[in-house]
């Protein structure tokens, strides 16, 4: 009876189009979300969550562990057991910036993780406050070298994004701008508004409506290329400040050992969702995000050069974690 199972099972993986059963997910899966539920990351997670459960026939649930600049997040899951059924959902800060911005993490970020995936790319648009003298990068330099330290940009935190940004884009311009960090991404958009500062560095999302209301204005945005929500509006690169990166990333993470299985239907999965005309358009291109869905492999190799470049943003910056 043996020997007869035995080739039956032989056969079976022998003859095309018959793959041994999926023994995995077996029980519920948890995406730890990084950050507070409501934004734009947990919302993502939540519709991922949706379109996996479906799939897999499980429940995929969603947890999210806010803290600490996502190390409360990352912790966990590094602990995790790594079975597959524990995955971290998080952005750059957590592999790219925090390395450089911390003296000491509880987990090594290329040690204790297994890249999964980079579901989207955000650019940031360096915007205005419309009662601003310039209406361009290039007379906003002007501006700053002729008055230095007259001009001042908000942040979300020492180590963010926008003040990364803003720091290398002071070192690359040679001009002198005055850092003023708020307590949240959500501030300092409002506070360009208010003109309680003059400059901030923002994602399409948050910043789209009030400039289509004429309430700010865009001097630049990151990436290799301009957006088609808003072409008009020149790039740092095509302005000759290409280490002026004021990116962001969304990704999949499992703990370091999970079983290729996982990461494999996990990355498939997502990436199914990713293609879907209808959530692709309407969910992420009309958001202003850049829909990747990259193999573990590239995304592995991305963060080894994203963390690079990031590392000297952070040096140039002074940046220190608070």
């Amino acid at each position: 009876m043996r020997s007869l199972l035995a080739a039956v099972a032989l056969l079976a993986a022998l003859l095309p189009g018959v793959a041994p059963a999926q023994t995995w997910p077996a029980k519920p899966v948890r995406i730890v979300v990084a950050y507070p539920a409501g934004g734009g990351i947990d919302v993502m997670a939540r519709q991922l969550a949706e379109r996996l459960g479906a799939a897999w026939g499980q429940p995929v649930v969603v947890e999210n562990k806010p803290g600490a600049n996502t190390i409360v997040a990352a912790d966990s899951v590094a602990k995790s057991a790594p079975d597959g059924y524990s995955v971290l959902m998080t952005t750059d800060a957590t592999f790219s910036i925090n390395p450089h911005l911390y003296a000491r993490l509880p987990f090594d970020t290329e040690r204790d993780f297994a890249p999964v995936t980079m579901l989207v790319l955000l650019q940031q648009l360096l915007v205005a406050n419309p009662a601003t003298p310039f209406s361009d990068l290039k007379g906003l330099i002007a501006a700053a070298k002729a008055k230095p330290g007259s001009i001042n940009y908000a942040s979300y935190g020492s180590g963010s994004q926008p003040h990364l940004a803003g720091e290398m884009l002071k070192h690359q311009a040679g001009i002198d701008l005055v850092h003023v960090p708020y307590k949240g991404i959500s501030l300092a958009v409002p506070a360009v508004i208010a003109g309680e500062v003059q400059l901030t560095f923002a994602g399409i999302a948050t910043s789209s409506a009030p400039l289509k209301a004429g309430r700010i204005k865009a001097l630049a945005i990151g990436g290799a290329q301009r957006s088609p929500l808003f072409p008009q509006v020149p790039t740092f690169a095509e302005l000759g400040y290409p280490e002026v990166e004021t990116h962001a990333w969304f990704g999949l993470f499992m703990p370091a050992g999970a079983p290729r299985e996982a990461i494999a239907r996990l990355y498939q999965e997502s990436s199914k969702l990713l293609q879907d005309p209808e959530f692709r358009q309407k969910q992420l291109i009309d958001r202003g995000y850049e829909v990747v869905g990259s193999s573990p492999e590239a995304f592995a190799a991305y963060i080894r050069k994203d963390s690079e470049s990031r590392g000297r943003a952070v040096k140039i910056s002074g940046a220190k974690a608070e």
